[in-house]
């Protein structure tokens, strides 16, 4: 327990034997449960899940992964509390832990997610080029600046996890984005911290080639359905801006989409809950 607020493990794993015992050696002694997801290991890395809860999945994807693990804390906690995410593999600080939920303990966000401010010079160049161009992406889906979208040492305030809609979730690399794009739709307030980036020969499962195209449509997909809901469920002044510039840029000027971003960013700050809605 953290400050009078349970805190939750999720640490999806798949294939990282070699990491898996030091993530969980490292875990801090205020975290009450760790759940370990192994997605369809070979090597035994599901063996290494001791004394913690484990889920077992064949090869469904680290979103789905990371889901299952939320899912699991919200059956095994019967109290309020924070899911964090680590990743098996390694390249998260625990130390940063603390730093992570704190936005969350003293109610200025619902969800916060770490920021790699050191990545430049630890991150292989293609890596940078694609989450930079993600994180503009990512900034338009979103309605707010995200510079790191694809760090995916997140906190999430048990609130959030309880209205979350499981059924419709993505399941696979791109997960962060996604979940960053459904938070701003439903006023959820966000909070990036900065964190280590760990690098240490460990490799990553994305391929650039593959992933890029596939998230970036997938954004700009949710760019627009997101405001297509937003327009039905939260109507406001700002989101009327948003359509008339954006359709006006289609016709006249396309410098005009710069007051629909605009428009948009206001729109979704107009929109945002109130930490202080609920009572711990």
């Amino acid at each position: 327990m953290y400050q009078g607020m349970s805190i939750g493990v999720v640490i999806p794993a798949r294939n990282e034997v070699e990491h898996l015992g030091g993530v969980l050696s490292g875990i801090p002694s205020f975290v009450d449960k760790v759940v370990v997801v192994d997605d369809g290991s070979t090597d035994g890395t599901g063996d290494l899940a001791k004394d913690v809860e484990l889920v077992r999945l064949e090869g469904e994807g680290v979103g789905s992964a990371i889901d299952h693990g939320h899912r699991r804390l919200l059956e095994i906690m019967n109290c309020e509390f924070i899911s964090v995410v680590m990743a098996g593999d390694g390249q998260m600080d625990p130390n940063d832990m603390e730093s992570l939920i704190d936005p969350i303990i003293n109610r200025q966000a619902h969800h916060s997610k770490g920021e790699r401010l050191d990545r430049a010079g630890k991150m292989p160049l293609y890596r940078r080029i694609g989450t930079f161009i993600l994180s503009i992406l990512t900034t338009l889906a979103c309605g707010q600046t995200i510079r790191d979208p694809q760090c995916g040492y997140t906190a999430t305030s048990s609130e959030v996890l309880k209205s979350w809609n499981w059924e419709r979730s993505w399941k696979s690399y791109g997960y962060p984005n996604w979940w960053l794009m459904i938070l701003s739709e439903k006023g959820w307030r966000i909070s990036h911290v900065p964190v280590k980036a760990i690098y240490e020969g460990q490799k990553s499962g994305i391929r650039v080639s593959s992933f890029l195209p596939k998230v970036a449509l997938m954004l700009l997909i949710g760019l627009h359905t997101r405001i297509i809901r937003n327009t039905l469920n939260n109507p406001s002044l700002p989101i009327v801006i948003t359509w008339v510039t954006y359709i006006a840029g289609w016709i006249y000027n396309p410098l005009l989409f710069v007051v629909t971003h605009l428009s948009d960013r206001i729109h979704v700050s107009y929109i945002l809950r109130d930490t202080n809605e609920s009572s711990r």
